[in-house]
């Protein structure tokens, strides 16, 4: 391996597959290495004998579950916002010609201890149990608010700044109860807790607008989702890196990554090869993550620390759905008394994810105990009966540095947000560092099934 890359870049999960594709699209001469034998790394989509290997090693799967290559249940579940960030990236690189996508039938918040549709029409508005009557006309008053805002026309403003005001005093203008704020703040502009009320409202308001513009998209939901499961994103973004050039290498050790006196990267060695490169790029678990040296290294754990996610397997949809074949729903944090959301995502064999009557749900959320599966309890309890369930608890971990003194860009870890738009946020802040410029994206749109 004499030749030298621009750039190698470590690890197959969606984000580094994103950039290694956008990179190798600049012209960038890239090499990609993942010492697993599949696409995916964190973010994989597995097989039934895959599941069962990775968390029973020592139990085979039912029978009665099916064939294995009915299935491709995701690790980390995630969907993908109509016209949200990662939408344009797959248009703006034409990635979408190896994907099929299917709409997400239904999403779904939880209040009072039952679960409502998030309405998508004017009619389900009017109809949904979520806000009595006087409280819809404020909700109005205060969507009508945000869809006709206009920066340049302050007439438009209604003696609002969205830099400088909170979205709680916004709320408070329009006089919204706090359930009402609960179910916008959580189940459309989609944070994770409340600490989002007490800082400008210039960034709840585009979730919000997002959130609405991708809901009038398609009708029943914000997201979609791709056929197959969400593995075949990174694989889409690996062929279109090889059309340009991009070279794959797949079950290929690690074991150092090269510095020179000065700390800055020169080049990676897999036994007894070394490869060079200008830059680095990788997932956190290339650069010491889950090993001591991390304290002092390359990545640190986040504050938040820890997400739990449940994989269940039904033999049915979640009650309460309207037999949805997929749905996201939202439980707020204050709903449960806790600190952050709890998330359920289920999709099922119309995703060409399991097989015929098999549903995959998946429940997660951000740890704040010492027992965190007890803490999915409240989403565990939505399913009805589970036939088989798969528990993980992963670390979050994030950068040190920006990666511009030494060239090694670490990627972040998946959070427990229930969409991609964080993942595209950290493509967008990677690409910056190492190529120097803002990425910039061509405007189209994404089809995708009804």
């Amino acid at each position: 391996m004499d030749e030298e890359y621009d750039v190698i870049v470590l690890g197959t999960g969606l984000t580094e597959c994103i950039l290694s594709g956008l990179l190798s699209v600049e012209g960038k001469k890239v090499l990609h290495m993942d010492r697993n034998d599949y696409y995916g790394g964190d973010s994989a989509s597995l097989n039934l004998t895959q599941l069962y290997r990775k968390f029973r090693p020592d139990q085979a799967p039912p029978a009665e579950l099916g064939r294995d290559r009915d299935y491709a249940v995701d690790l980390i579940p995630k969907f993908i916002m109509a016209s949200g960030e990662l939408s344009k990236i797959l248009v703006h690189t034409d990635v979408t010609r190896y994907l099929e996508f299917k709409q997400i039938a239904g999403s779904f918040v939880y209040r009072d201890g039952k679960i409502s549709k998030v309405p998508s029409t004017e009619m389900e508005a009017v109809k949904s149990p979520l806000m009595g009557l006087f409280e819809k006309r404020r909700a109005k008053k205060f969507f009508e608010f945000l869809q006709g805002w206009k920066d340049e026309d302050p007439a438009t403003h209604q003696g609002v700044n969205l830099d400088k005001d909170s979205m709680k005093a916004i709320y408070e203008k329009f006089g919204l109860e706090p359930g009402t704020q609960d179910f916008i703040g959580h189940a459309m502009a989609l944070y994770l807790d409340d600490d989002y009320k007490t800082k400008p409202a210039r960034e709840a308001y585009e979730r919000i607008v997002l959130y609405t513009s991708s809901m009038a998209r398609w009708g029943k939901s914000p997201y979609i989702y791709p056929l197959y499961g969400l593995g075949e994103l990174p694989q889409s973004f690996a062929r279109l890196s090889a059309i340009y050039g991009g070279t794959y290498m797949l079950d290929k050790s690690i074991d150092e990554i090269i510095t020179d006196a000065d700390g800055k990267f020169v080049g990676v060695r897999s036994g007894e090869e070394t490869v060079k490169a200008k830059q680095v790029v990788g997932d956190p678990s290339y650069f010491g993550a889950g090993k001591a040296a991390a304290d002092g290294g390359k990545v640190r754990v986040l504050e938040e620390g820890r997400v739990v996610r449940a994989i269940c397997i039904l033999k049915h949809p979640i009650p309460g759905t309207e037999d949805a074949d997929s749905a996201q729903i939202i439980i707020p944090q204050n709903q449960v008394g806790r600190r952050n959301d709890i998330y359920v995502a289920i999709v099922s064999s119309t995703h060409n994810v399991c097989a015929k009557d098999v549903y995959v749900a998946i429940v997660s959320t951000v740890v704040e105990t010492d027992r965190p599966e007890q803490e999915l309890a409240p989403g565990l309890q939505l399913l009805g009966p589970v036939y088989d369930k798969f528990i993980t608890v992963s670390s979050l971990y994030t950068p040190t540095s920006d990666g511009t003194s030494d060239n090694i860009f670490v990627t972040r870890s998946y959070d427990a947000t229930s969409h991609f738009e964080t993942v595209v946020e950290d493509v967008n802040r990677v690409w910056k560092a190492a190529v120097g410029k803002e990425l910039v994206l061509k405007k189209r749109e994404v089809e995708a099934e009804a």
